[in-house]
């Protein structure tokens, strides 16, 4: 494994002004006051690049100064694009490292997609951590990239000081049935639409440039009426649109989670059953979920009972996307765990 590229930038900071009232009219004149120090000027700093592993290229982001915190994004397929700017905050005491995993994201696409899946990308983030000389890594993972980070805790615990796992699933076969009961719980008309999309196949249809994917009909009902939700809480997003999401890694995401929809994970996610191994996890773990997660919050519980000595926080009047429901818990509650006083 080697760094191939690296290049560092700088943001701007952040700088507070105070003011001084002015003298009121015919009052005494008075020598001047020394000027205060300028209140201190806020930066953080910001680097990314590539680390290249057995010809796979993988794109970083690192922001902010401290020890490292190493954080994997959903899907899979997606990027780390969606958790900016909410986990910003983190920077404050953290080094922020985002990676967009194999294939996703900034990350180039594979040529053989056999290559995708979550064991490998397991020894990405490794490779990330050996290439950066992070020394032990604080390690956070949402959704899918739970999972991932799961996954890393198995096979590397001796490289993590903490372990942060957001809204995500220890058993494939168990989130198959959170599934199961989501469709149940719908609304006739729109589990009729959905399976009756499902049934006549979700690729290969409509114009040739919508062949390689979900159709706009089926992610709005599956990603917008069917999940939407379960995705927010108290702060739904106005700018969500489903069809975005369809700005993914296809070939990683039919690999990963299979062909026939968004209620069934049938494709190599099926290896992720981790219940009969998460008791061996001894690094201290922090379980986060909304309180209507798309991942059950029963999910969660199960893995608090599992893992020794690990705290569980449900956040209040949150969906999936805990950290826009509820920012300041969700900074909070990351921040005190790994920075106990």
């Amino acid at each position: 494994m080697s760094v191939r590229f690296h290049r560092v930038l700088f943001a701007a900071g952040v700088m507070i002004l105070a003011y001084a009232p002015r003298e009121a009219a015919g009052a005494a004149a008075r020598p001047p006051a020394v000027a205060p120090a300028p209140s201190p000027q806020l930066s953080y700093p910001i680097s990314e690049g590539y680390i290249e592993t057995n010809g796979v290229w993988i794109y970083y982001k690192a922001i902010g100064r401290g020890q490292p915190l190493v954080v994997l994004h959903g899907g899979p397929g997606a990027s780390h694009d969606y958790l900016m700017p909410h986990l910003i905050p983190l920077a404050r005491q953290n080094r922020l490292v985002f990676i967009d995993e194999r294939g996703s994201g900034r990350s180039p696409a594979l040529d053989d997609p056999s290559g995708y899946t979550i064991e490998k990308m397991v020894d990405d983030v490794e490779a990330v951590r050996v290439a950066l000389r992070l020394g032990r890594i604080n390690l956070l993972g949402h959704s899918y990239g739970g999972a991932l980070a799961q996954a890393y805790a198995l096979k590397y615990q001796r490289n993590l000081s903490h372990l942060v796992l957001c809204s995500t699933f220890s058993s494939t076969k168990a989130m198959n049935q959170v599934f199961v009961r989501m469709k149940e719980r719908m609304a006739p008309e729109l589990r009729g639409r959905i399976d009756s999309l499902e049934h006549t196949g979700l690729f290969g249809r409509g114009k040739i440039f919508e062949q390689e994917r979900y159709s706009a009909d089926y992610m709005t009902a599956s990603w917008g009426e069917g999940y939407f939700p379960y995705l927010y809480g108290k702060r739904p997003d106005p700018n969500f649109d489903p069809l975005l999401n369809g700005v993914m890694s296809w070939d990683l995401y039919r690999t990963m989670w299979g062909s026939n929809g968004e209620f069934v994970i049938d494709g190599n996610l099926v290896s992720v059953e981790y219940d009969d191994r998460l008791g061996t996890i001894s690094v201290p773990t922090l379980i986060m979920v909304g309180d209507h997660d798309q991942c059950d919050p029963a999910l969660s519980r199960k893995m608090q009972e599992l893992i020794p000595g690990s705290k569980l926080v449900v956040l209040p009047e949150s969906g999936h996307m805990t950290f826009v429901d509820q920012p300041a818990l969700f900074i909070k509650s990351v921040d005190d765990f790994l920075h106990a006083r």
